[in-house]
């Protein structure tokens, strides 16, 4: 009874026990009283017993006890979860290679994996369980319907699913092969165990879990020892030349002096050991030294990728170089940069010429292939007994070069072979210049499918040469005749002045038009069918023209440059330049940039840089910038890389110096809101198209 179990919570010196209650019964009955009489003295004694339990409690209240008043009880405070992570720390300070300096960081890793089972059951219903259970030969387990639609749709789920007739046999092997997740049938009419509609599996019928594959094995480490040590390329080369010289004193030491033919079969095996061991090393040589490079130029190699001039934010019509690597060589110091030229392929190669303006201090000349990997040391050199006054690189052929010479002569060096000969050369008997050559470009090949390049000299020729077999076949293109009457020669001939060519450059999409420049100032428009005569003549500069240019996009515009301390930009159906530019010094070189149609860059003979761009400021240079540091140095050359934003420029003393690009001076269009904007060239002939409109239309006819 719930009344006689209340004593046994209190303690027995205070209440009664319930044996004493049961004694006491047990003693009235005895006394042979009725039993309505025994009830009432149950119910007497059950009253005393509930008189303790319903005594008031006296509440104890604590001396410290917060006494607070019915409004502040009532008044509610509002508790606010963040999704902040209170045990994440808030301090860690890690090192950022890029600033070079401990920078705390924001973002900490808020994920906690309470539980993480990987499991390999399926559910029954799925595809891949359907395909293992056809692939066993089972049948599909019936999907069974709730308990409470009554015994008969029971029987028929049981019988064949979904409501489809199905045997008993292949029923009941199928739900004995699955016994983990199924039971056996039960006799027609007979209580039957409904298997769980959602494939739950208890925990008593789980299958064996497939144990993991990784496998550790712990043993000894094996003996490691530190060293470490300071490597530069120097050291580097002093230890190969100290290896060789090792070498061959201990060849020295076995040999054994006899005949003559026998010592010297000797020496010829030696040389040639030795080169099979410097050919073996030679790769991991040159990957240990870019790697020693690599570490002492970083500081460039990180601005070279990383740095951008902030303030161009906040300036629109300004911008600024930043100087990266300087090439140089030690035999060509005191040689001018001549050429200068991008491996159309290997974006980090350029070829660099050497020889001199000087016609009074003629000497030796030099080719020098630069690595951006490498800026340290040349990977290609090649020494020439003449100077050499250009080159250009086969866009499809990258190992092979064309050179003109001071000489008059032209070659074709293969950076495949291993020799300081060109592979190519062109004699006096095979129709050399009897001048300097000054510029050579290479052509598509001809029908014959044989390469070919083109050469102009101070002889006043522009010629074709053609690679057949083994030697330089030329063709003369056109003759750079002067306006003046012909002069009478013997026997009644006519004797023809030729002007003496300085640059040519043809069309980047019309092959026969070309463009050339004379040391008069002037500029032929030729083509490649008319050898006869010009298609054109402009009246461009008053004194040499060192370079012209065709854009890189548009095909009607081309640049040119003079000594004359001009810049011109022209459009080659009009005699009259578009813009003029005076830079204040004679003008060495141009170039177009391959990213936009209306920037381009000059350099000049006190030692700036000039970078224009006409859709921003068609008056003035973004940047005038001073590269070289002796006031006596004059750059000679530039050009830009087609790949990054940088530009190389060579000067009177040997030296290439590579400028990286501020974001203000390599800006790309915009793309417009809501149309579909043109990409690719259309964009750059569209904006060139766009500023010559403004400097044809007449003044008076602006609006």
């Amino acid at each position: 009874m719930p009344v006689a179990a209340k004593p046994a919570l209190k303690k027995p010196a205070d209440t009664m026990s319930s044996q004493g209650i049961a004694s006491k019964k047990a003693s009235k009955g005895a006394k042979g009283k009725t039993p309505r009489g025994k009830d009432m003295d149950d119910m007497s004694e059950m009253g005393e017993v509930g008189d303790e339990w319903m005594q008031q409690k006296t509440m104890v209240k604590p001396d410290d006890q917060l006494e607070l008043t019915e409004q502040e009880m009532k008044e509610e405070f509002t508790r606010i979860l963040t999704a902040n992570n209170p045990h994440a720390p808030q301090n860690i300070v890690r090192f950022s290679f890029k600033e070079k300096v401990f920078k705390q960081v924001a973002s900490v890793d808020q994920l906690a994996i309470h539980f993480s089972l990987d499991g390999n059951m399926l559910h029954k219903d799925s595809d891949e369980a359907r395909r293992q259970m056809a692939r066993g030969g089972l049948a599909e387990a019936p999907s069974e319907p709730a308990v409470a639609e009554g015994e008969e749709k029971a029987e028929a789920a049981g019988e064949g699913g979904e409501g489809e007739a199905k045997p008993e046999g292949e029923g009941g092997e199928a739900e004995k092969e699955e016994g983990a997740t199924q039971t056996a049938p039960a006799a027609k009419g007979g209580d039957k165990k409904l298997t769980n509609q959602f494939n739950f599996s208890e925990r008593a019928s789980q299958t064996f879990n497939n144990p993991y594959r990784e496998r550790g094995t712990q043993t000894e480490p094996p003996p490691r020892v530190n060293f470490s040590s300071t490597a530069n390329q120097w050291e580097i080369y002093d230890a190969y030349v100290e290896d060789i010289q090792r070498q061959e004193k201990s060849k020295e030491k076995k040999g054994f002096r006899g005949q003559q033919e026998s010592t010297n079969r000797k020496k010829i095996s030696a040389i040639e050991s030795q080169g099979d061991d410097i050919t073996r090393i030679e790769k991991p040589a040159k990957i240990l030294e870019r790697m020693v490079n690599q570490n002492t130029y970083d500081d460039i190699a990180q601005d070279f990728k990383y740095w951008e001039d902030v303030s161009d934010e906040y300036r629109e019509q300004e911008g600024t170089l930043l100087p990266l690597w300087k090439f140089s060589y030690e035999k060509s110091k005191r040689l001018a940069v001549t050429s200068i030229c991008w491996d159309p392929k290997y974006r980090d190669l350029l070829a660099v010429g050497h020889g001199s303006y000087d016609f009074l201090k003629q000497t030796r000349g030099l080719i020098c292939l630069y690595s951006l990997k490498n800026p340290s040391f040349p990977e290609f050199i090649y020494n020439t007994e003449t100077g050499v006054m250009c080159l250009d690189i086969h866009p499809a052929y990258p190992h092979l070069v064309a050179v003109g010479f001071y000489d008059g002569s032209v070659g074709v060096f293969s950076l495949t072979e291993k020799i300081q000969e060109p592979m190519y050369k062109c004699t006096a008997k095979g129709g050399k210049h009897t001048d300097p050559v000054w510029e050579v470009k290479w052509q598509k090949d001809d029908l014959d499918n044989n390469m070919n390049f083109f050469s102009i000299g101070g002889d006043g020729r522009v010629v074709s040469w053609t690679l057949v077999k083994n030697e330089l076949l030329c063709t003369d293109v056109i003759l750079l005749k002067l306006d003046e009457s012909p002069a009478d020669g013997a026997e009644g001939t006519q004797l023809f002045t030729l002007g003496c060519g300085t640059a040519f450059d043809f069309h980047k999409q019309t092959d026969y038009l070309f463009l050339v420049g004379t040391e008069e100032g002037k500029i032929h428009k030729c083509s490649k069918a008319y050898s006869s005569q010009f298609l054109d003549t402009f009246d461009a500069h008053h004194m040499a023209v060192h370079s012209v240019r065709w854009n890189t996009f548009h095909p009607k515009i081309f640049l040119s440059c003079s000594a004359d301390w001009t810049v011109k930009i022209w459009e080659h159906t009009s005699n009259m330049p578009l813009f003029t530019f005076d830079l204040g010094s004679s003008v060495g070189d141009v170039a177009w940039a391959p990213y936009s149609s209306t920037v381009f860059a000059a350099v000049t003979s006190d030692g700036k840089v000039h970078v224009f761009d006409l859709n921003v400021n068609k008056y003035e240079a973004l940047c005038e910038q001073v590269v070289v540091t002796k006031k006596k140095t004059k750059l000679t050359h530039i050009e830009f890389n087609p790949n990054y934003p940088m530009i190389i420029v060579g000067d009177d003393r040997g030296y290439v110096t590579s400028l990286k690009l501020s974001p203000n001076l390599r800006k790309m269009p915009k793309e417009k809101k809501g149309v579909e904007a043109a990409k690719g060239p259309e964009v750059e002939i569209a904006k060139m198209d766009k500023l010559l409109s403004l400097v044809r239309e007449p003044p008076a006819e602006k609006k």
